[in-house]
């Protein structure tokens, strides 16, 4: 979680950490508040989890703050087995509800004596801007509080003065990601996920009606939802409330969707964010939209209103993943905190987890509405931050094809290919390709079965409407090969002199996978052995395990022998003899050459007769398979449109000097590091790479091991996060990979 750890053998510092900041003799409330969002259970997980492995006390706070007013069998302490098989629960175990009692001093008041009575001074809030603008005034009253109790006799001085101050930390959990100073709120994910399974179950009605789909999204003030599944589907129209159609929108989109008709294009998708408003800030409902349509084209036109099925479903890997490391940071957050220490926000900036002054985020995210209402619609996208106009942009540029007039030609000529695995995601990033070149006034050409293809002149001209619905479609188009250029280089650079192609967009890496989705519900006393992909890459191993709580995870990047897989059976074996009866183990497939997933099978199943029974599963290219996800299907548009700026760039420079040799800076590879998308040249990637397994030679997310340890209820060890102190609330950054 921080840059400045070990993350080859990240042990023992924990214990440094504990002696400044013990939760011994400490309690923490938890609470869910407001709607109800995928993932805040693992976000609860993970404080009751954490918590209890500082040695602090954590009390369940049950229907959010109408529990705290109530209190009694509202409030109760939580314990290990407590928060057991809840991660791939949607909701909040904890039950969430909206409470008029807490807005008024008598009823923080109830809440303040209930807390009192129990010790808890420590509080984790997960809601939103609402829920946590609540906390934060509960806390400024605290002391006032305390002080009416003692006047009216319900504490006594003492209890007064070793309960003087309240720590407040809050988590956003809001599947609508309205909440300025974090790039994904806990839910969004999820929510975009059922989204696009509905979007994807309606765009096989193209096979056999030529309709209309009318799709309204939640965000009511916001419109994350509706943009992100906009680019994500290719959508022929989308309605936002901080970005307005200009006027005459009516007779721009019914061209617009009578053009693709023309273009024999069987189904119109639009989405509509329920929130969403016109220039004089009057509403545009999809009910509207679908009488515009029939009215004035006849098309056969369909409204689906989605309504609360994007908060229900199991949250996403991404959800799990963000929750637990928001969840372990808040904990620290309420152990470092101080009298002096304003209430913060647990925050994601990239892959790092940061704290911000949870009343500035508030005050920024108030401004966005301001600005809606006041009608200042750019300053009301530009609030959203940079990755929310980055994402309007992109969308606006793939999705309206500018008349061939409008378009200056640059006479170059551009080649996309897909290399290595397939993965999902490729055809997101080869449409978005096509049409940004397009846009830039180039020939765009499509390479058929990768270097192979290439070699062959397996080579294609591809054009705007030849890319139409992609996003959503798994594997490569395109078709892609393992194979490495090497032994063709002159039939390639032949074929590249044939086609006169200028630049070439190469799609691919060493390894690509998709997903892993795992449970163990339902059955007892059995531990499942897991073997996912990735070569010698073990993220997938490692994040697939703190997404599904697995017991362990074997990676090739952190050595294990055989005394680890002992320590592993004797933690399985005792945790059978408790009310938890699942394990679930997984292993990278190329962790050990000796160790293998039969190995690890035969210990355990002979180590654990009698406690256990095992089962084992390689999951193989079920991995590859299947529809993008959402964070997929818009990464791979959003980074193959700057891929394509680039090359448009670099072709823009040459124009004119005839021929040029190749300098280190024109063969680049574009990818994240930390939250910043950056094109490094080839050559320097060379230190920064283990060839002999296709890896880099660091890894950040090793450094989030410790936490699946902890959280499985290992003796591991914890670095504090640099988020260690509390960052000043900034408009985000040119890119935010980690905010789809």
């Amino acid at each position: 979680m921080d840059d400045h750890d070990d993350t080859q053998n990240p042990k023992g510092s924990f214990r440094k950490f504990l002696e400044h900041l013990s939760g011994a003799g400490k309690a923490i409330g938890v609470l869910t508040s407001g709607g109800d969002a995928q993932g805040m259970n693992a976000a609860v997980r993970a404080v009751v989890r954490m918590g209890i492995y500082v040695g602090a006390k954590v009390y369940f706070i049950y229907e959010g703050y109408q529990g705290m007013v109530d209190g009694g069998s509202n409030i109760v302490e939580a314990d290990w087995e407590s928060v057991s098989s809840i991660l791939q629960v949607g909701g909040t175990i904890i039950g969430s509800a909206r409470c008029k009692d807490f807005r008024s001093r008598e009823g923080r008041l109830k809440a303040a004596a209930n807390l009192t009575q129990l010790g808890i001074t420590n509080l984790c809030v997960i809601g939103g801007d609402g829920s946590l603008t609540g906390a934060n005034i509960f806390r400024r009253e605290w002391s006032g509080l305390l002080e009416e109790l003692v006047k009216d006799g319900k504490i006594d001085q003492e209890a007064a003065r070793r309960h003087g101050h309240l720590n407040v930390v809050g988590m956003v959990g809001s599947i609508d990601n309205d909440f300025c100073g974090t790039d994904m709120t806990i839910g969004t994910d999820s929510a975009l996920h059922r989204i696009m399974e509905v979007v994807d179950a309606i765009m096989t009605t193209a096979q056999s009606h030529q309709r209309t789909f009318v799709l309204e999204v939640m965000g009511r003030h916001c419109g994350y939802l509706a943009l992100v599944s906009a680019l994500a589907c290719g959508a022929d129209w989308v309605f936002l409330p901080e970005s307005p159609p200009e006027d005459g929108w009516q007779e721009d989109m019914c061209v617009k969707l009578s053009e693709n008709r023309a273009r024999k294009k069987r189904l119109n998708i639009i989405i509509v964010a329920e929130g969403a408003i016109d220039t004089q800030n009057k509403p545009i409902t999809s009910e509207q939209i679908k009488e515009l349509v029939v009215s004035q084209l006849g098309y056969d036109t369909r409204v689906t209103i989605l309504g609360h099925v994007q908060r229900g479903g199991t949250p996403s890997a991404f959800d799990r993943i963000l929750a637990s490391r928001m969840g372990v940071e808040a904990v620290v957050a309420l152990l470092q905190a101080t009298p002096e220490t304003p209430a913060c926000v647990v925050s994601l900036s990239g892959n790092q987890a940061v704290r911000l002054p949870l009343m500035e985020c508030v005050q920024m995210t108030q401004e966005v509405q301001k600005a809606m209402d006041e009608r200042r619609f750019k300053d009301a996208v530009k609030l959203r931050g940079r990755s929310f106009e980055s994402n309007l942009n992109t969308y606006k540029r793939l999705a309206i094809k500018l008349s061939d007039s409008h378009i200056p030609k640059t006479n170059c000529n551009v080649g996309v290919v897909n290399v290595g695995a397939p993965a999902a995601g490729m055809n997101a990033a080869v449409r978005a390709a096509v049409r940004v070149g397009i846009a830039d006034g180039h020939k765009m050409f499509a390479v058929y079965d990768g270097f192979e293809g290439f070699a062959k002149g397996q080579i294609k001209e591809i054009g705007w409407s030849d890319v139409g619905g992609w996003t959503g479609q798994g594997g490569s188009i395109l078709g892609t090969k393992r194979t490495l250029p090497g032994k063709s280089l002159e039939d390639i650079a032949a074929q590249m002199r044939a086609h006169r192609i200028n630049a070439l967009l190469i799609i691919g890496g060493f390894e690509t996978c998709d997903r892993i989705k795992q449970s163990a519900s339902g059955t007892k006393r059995r531990v499942f052995i897991i073997e996912t992909m990735g070569g010698f890459c073990g993220y997938l191993a490692n994040m697939g395990a703190l997404a599904a709580g697995a017991d362990a995870a074997y990676i090739f990047e952190e050595p294990f022998d055989i005394r680890d897989l002992q320590s592993n059976v004797e933690h399985l074996t005792e945790k059978m003899k408790t009310t938890i009866q699942r394990g679930l183990v997984l292993r990278n497939e190329s962790c050990s050459e000796n160790y293998t997933t039969d190995f690890i099978y035969q210990l355990y199943s002979e180590e654990g007769k009698g406690v256990f029974d095992c089962r084992k599963n390689v999951l193989g290219h079920m991995q590859q398979g299947g529809a993008p996800s959402p964070f997929d299907r818009n990464f791979g548009t959003k980074i193959s449109a700057r891929a394509m700026q680039w090359i448009s760039a670099k072709l823009k420079e040459s124009l004119g000097k005839g021929k040029r040799f190749v300098s280190d800076d024109s063969i680049c590879v574009l990818g994240i590091s930390k939250r910043n998308l950056l094109f490094q040249p080839v050559a320097a990637l060379k230190e920064q790479t283990d060839f002999e397994h296709r890896i880099p030679k660091e890894q950040w997310w090793l450094k989030l091991r410790p936490l699946m340890k902890i959280l499985a209820k290992y003796k591991a060890s914890f670095e504090v996060s640099d988020a260690g102190q509390l960052e000043p609330v900034q408009h985000r950054g040119p890119e935010e990979p980690a905010a789809i």
